[in-house]
């Protein structure tokens, strides 16, 4: 078996909502603020990735969200970046919301998991950076 690759990430601050909205909703004003969004419309759903503290109480759900930002850029050509850092979560039964742009990845961990989630990465030798 090929061996993992170690890779740095970092914790966004604050806590964040995933919502799920009809795939012909309107994008809302609200979740198009802060400094990590992540909007995307499907033919089957628009979903939204916002700071928990702009959803509005008609769609706030109660499970809140960490986001740990890998460090990128990562180039396309790069394999298994994703899958060296989920992996030691999955085999733990840890639920995650993957995000990926052009540059990085970002993995939400819903929040009563996030102290068992940084031992297991640590254990798999990835490495958190402090701001």
């Amino acid at each position: 078996m090929e061996k993992q690759q170690a890779l740095k990430f970092r914790q966004l601050p604050g806590h964040y909502a995933i919502i799920r909205q009809d795939s012909n909703s309107p994008v809302p004003a609200w979740a198009t603020e802060g400094d990590f969004i992540s909007i995307t419309r499907t033919a089957d759903e628009l979903s939204i990735v916002c700071p928990v503290d702009h959803v509005p109480k008609e769609f706030a759900t109660e499970l809140r969200w960490v986001c740990l930002k890998l460090e990128g850029p990562f180039p396309f050509s790069q394999t298994g970046v994703l899958l060296s850092f989920i992996e030691p979560l999955s085999n733990n039964a840890i639920p995650i919301f993957a995000i990926s742009t052009y540059d990085t990845d970002y993995v939400l961990i819903p929040q009563e998991h996030i102290e068992r989630v940084l031992a297991l990465l640590e254990e798999a030798g990835h490495e958190s950076i402090k701001d």
